[in-house]
């Protein structure tokens, strides 16, 4: 039988919420020299049509996973020096930019969570639907796979990040017959941890919970990744590097990454003017203007053409001034306009 033809780089991956991802990012990319930097390119859609949308703009795009950025480096080959591929995470944002001659960001994107490559890709072990290595890293160069976490972990630091990562309401029981099931034979593909969370995730919770392999993958992946942690000084690092005027948007597919990015942007569009003061010093003002009203959805239709667009959260957010801890230039004296 004749081999299949590998398909196109944008037709394995259909970006979520793109339309309203420029919307709000072009009115920062407009003037000559803006930067836009992907924090996590994935396979480049967004990074795409914000190239399309804002001519004068150039690109550096970011990625931990070296096929995903090959695969977009590849799709964004036809920009020529208007995009630069980083292999790196994003905590280490501002270091990165200086690296690539960058003094700071007009606009930043992160599209958050596993990509469909990841997804897609059955021997990367990120999906519970085939019998596959047990890996899930999203950097394969880097040590510690998901089967490590299960063949090493004791009881209690199983059950915290099934409870923690993957808000995991049998936490204990699964951890518990995680530990004897390894005594027996280590994990090592991902068939004999879905049979037993068949056999341990009591039948009604099944019925109106979903698969009952997908809050434990979830958080072993969350876990091999390092991916809260990172996603608190990522988007640090990012408002750090962004410049007076400049936009962040952040795409985020559970509660956990969620409720960091929107206590990371309300932090900054907060007063921090003592309540007693009698008027509020330029240093306590707000420095972060929100640019969405909490959390913005798919719609319903992208939700059925896109079935991964269904737990998406987007907030955005634009920087009004300079604070303290910015070490960039600023590009613009004013914000730009809503």
């Amino acid at each position: 039988m004749a081999a299949q033809t590998p398909r196109a780089t944008q037709d394995r991956h259909v970006p979520v919420l793109l339309e309203r991802c420029v919307e709000l990012l072009a009115p920062a990319l407009q003037h000559e020299g803006a930067v836009y930097v992907d924090g996590t390119l994935g396979m480049g859609g967004h990074t795409e049509a914000l190239l399309r949308a804002c001519p004068a703009a150039r690109a550096v795009g970011i990625d931990r996973d070296p096929q995903a950025l090959a695969l977009a480096t590849e799709r964004l080959a036809g920009f020529g020096d208007r995009f630069v591929p980083v292999h790196a995470v994003s905590e280490d944002l501002p270091s990165l930019l200086a690296e690539v001659g960058v003094e700071g960001a007009d606009a930043v994107l992160f599209d958050l969570g596993v990509s469909s490559l990841q997804l897609d890709e059955l021997e990367r072990g990120f999906a519970y639907r085939a019998d596959a290595p047990l890996d899930m890293r999203m950097d394969q160069s880097v040590p510690g796979t998901a089967a490590d976490v299960l063949n090493t972990y004791d009881v209690r630091d199983l059950t915290r990040i099934l409870r923690d990562y993957g808000e995991e309401r049998f936490a204990r029981p699964i951890a518990r017959a995680i530990v004897r099931r390894r005594e027996e034979e280590p994990f090592t593909t991902s068939g004999p941890l879905v049979q037993l969370l068949h056999d341990v995730v009591p039948a009604a919770s099944q019925r109106s919970g979903g698969h009952p392999a997908k809050r434990t993958f979830q958080a072993l992946r969350i876990e091999v990744n390092a991916e809260l942690s990172t996603w608190r000084e990522g988007l640090a690092a990012a408002l750090r590097a962004l410049v007076t005027g400049g936009r962040i948007a952040v795409l985020s597919y559970h509660s956990l990454e969620d409720r960091i990015t929107k206590q990371g942007l309300a932090a900054g569009a907060t007063s921090s003017a003592p309540p007693d003061l009698p008027f509020e010093l330029p240093e306590h003002q707000p420095w972060l203007r929100l640019l969405t009203r909490g959390a913005e959805r798919a719609d319903a239709q992208e939700q059925e053409s896109n079935p991964r667009s269904a737990s998406v959260r987007l907030r955005a957010a634009e920087r009004l001034r300079t604070t303290p801890d910015q070490p960039v230039r600023t590009a613009r004296e004013e914000p730009t306009t809503p």
